[in-house]
């Protein structure tokens, strides 16, 4: 009688014995598959419906006029991603406590992680505030036109109550998230789409209050996706609600000081991108480069929002089977969260070569700047494959807590091998902007090899054992002797 792939215990999921046979193979492989693609596939659709989001103010601000397009993407490209590269990156730190903690059954410490993880972020966003309040000296201090950033910055202080939304949305989707919770958030996140193209056509078209009016529908949407996510989470999760508690304000500096370590991350990563399009302004000819080079990014955006959700996908299932104490379930889902998306990289990769030639039509009609994407064409090719390996280890990176080790691996592979060999040959060498893509990639390609290298080599039973310890040295229930005073 063969012997079952998966032991049979008390818990509510078993590890994976050995994988020997091809009939093993086939089993973890779908199995991880329904169980990755089940979280993936609805946090996809939710970043496209948040993608979506942004767009719509764009159109409604295009039609606006030409100072209030750009203006509006400044504040948005600039001033916007500052707070939402920040919390983001922050709330990383509880995708990987809650995950693990829930892994392991302790549902109330995840309930503290998370109040803990408001009130962090809420003083991020006080703290921000002078960036809001002087974006318009700030941004004529980097160049912008003045016309611009006067309106950049009126709009960036009517939507500071937009920032403070954040600091409540990161955190509640890592809470959900980790409890694989995901299909209330594209339901949510596709309402809210709704209700926001509703209102700024009654803002925008019928009241023609312009900017005023894209700042007030921010601030009503960031605020009505904040609380739906809260009300859910506290009425319809009870299971996982064990109520609000002062513990919540114990520990918040080491909390405060684990986000901020975990933000390093995701910001590198962005702030790259960032200073690759800087760099690309300054090439000559900046208009084709330029643009060019953003609807490059534009398309490689839309398949972000997939690799957005493969690597949220891939964080939960390792950090909950970390917590369960499973190191072969950890392994075998970067295994097939990495093979399948490779795959994807692939098939995607082909396709823009296939439609090279085609590819601009969709953003512009100008002649020059259909050639300069064509030729660019195979970059971003390339840089598809590369992103749907990177984020696969972003994913892990988050679900194991390797936040730090990654944001040092980073900066080295980023800023001290990319960024110096783009300059290089785009610059010194006159490659433009091939040159200095093709230079950037360099480190990226590095960074994939170094970690997947130091995955390749990791013991996942001292990942494992690395986990308990964390879970045990935060864990709420070691507080006994401070009795939780529950609010609710």
């Amino acid at each position: 009688m063969d012997t079952p792939l998966v032991i049979q215990n008390l818990t509510s999921e078993s590890d994976y014995l050995a994988v020997k046979r091809l009939k093993d193979v086939k089993f973890v492989l779908w199995t991880e598959t329904v169980k990755i693609w089940r979280i993936a596939i609805p946090v996809a659709l939710s970043h496209l419906f948040q993608f979506l989001t942004n767009s719509s103010t764009s159109i409604y601000a295009g039609h606006l006029g030409d100072t209030e397009l750009s203006s509006i993407s400044v504040s948005q490209g600039v001033i916007s991603s500052i707070y939402f590269n920040l919390l983001f990156g922050m709330s990383s730190a509880l995708a990987t406590l809650c995950g693990q903690a829930f892994g392991a059954g302790k549902i109330q410490s995840t309930c503290i992680y998370i109040q803990r993880s408001w009130i962090i972020l809420t003083i991020t966003c006080t703290i921000l505030l002078p960036i809001y309040i002087f974006a318009t000296p700030i941004l004529k201090l980097l160049g912008q036109d003045e016309g611009i950033a006067n309106l950049a910055g009126t709009y960036s202080i009517q939507l500071i109550p937009h920032m403070f939304s954040f600091a409540i949305v990161f955190p509640t989707m890592r809470f959900l998230q980790a409890q694989s919770k995901v299909k209330v958030i594209m339901c949510i996140a596709f309402v809210v789409l709704l209700i926001q193209n509703g209102l700024l056509y009654m803002f925008i078209s019928v009241f023609g209050w312009g900017t005023t009016g894209l700042a007030m529908v921010s601030n009503i949407i960031g605020w009505l996706y904040a609380v739906s996510l809260v009300v859910y989470t506290i009425g319809w999760s009870n299971e996982e609600w064990s109520g609000f508690s002062w513990m919540a304000f114990r520990d918040l500096w080491p909390f405060a000081k684990l986000s901020l370590a975990s933000s390093v991350m995701i910001c590198l990563e962005q702030w790259y991108l960032t200073c690759i399009m800087l760099l690309v302004g300054l090439l000559d000819n900046p208009v084709i480069s330029v643009g060019s080079y953003s609807i490059c990014l534009n398309v490689q955006g839309w398949y972000y929002t997939l690799l957005l959700g493969i690597n949220t996908a891939i964080s939960v299932r390792v950090s909950n089977t970390l917590g369960l104490s499973h190191p072969r379930a950890s392994k075998y889902s970067f295994y097939v969260a990495m093979f399948q998306s490779l795959l994807l990289g692939i098939l995607f990769m082909a396709l823009i070569f296939l439609t090279k030639e085609d590819l601009a039509t969709i953003f512009t009609n100008s002649e020059e700047i259909i050639l300069a994407v064509a030729d660019l064409a195979y970059l971003l090719g390339i840089t598809m494959v590369l992103n749907s390996a990177s984020q696969v280890i972003s994913g892990v990176a988050i679900g194991s807590g390797w936040q730090v080790m990654v944001a040092y691996i980073n900066m080295a592979c980023y800023y001290i091998v990319g960024l110096p060999i783009g300059i290089f040959l785009g610059f010194n060498q006159h490659l433009g902007v091939k040159g200095l893509w093709g230079g950037t990639m360099c480190g990226s390609v590095l960074q994939v090899f170094v970690l997947l290298l130091i995955i390749w080599k990791t013991n996942w039973t001292k990942e494992v054992e690395q986990t308990a310890h964390r879970i045990s040295t935060l864990n709420i229930d070691n507080h006994h002797s401070d009795i939780i005073e529950n609010v609710t």
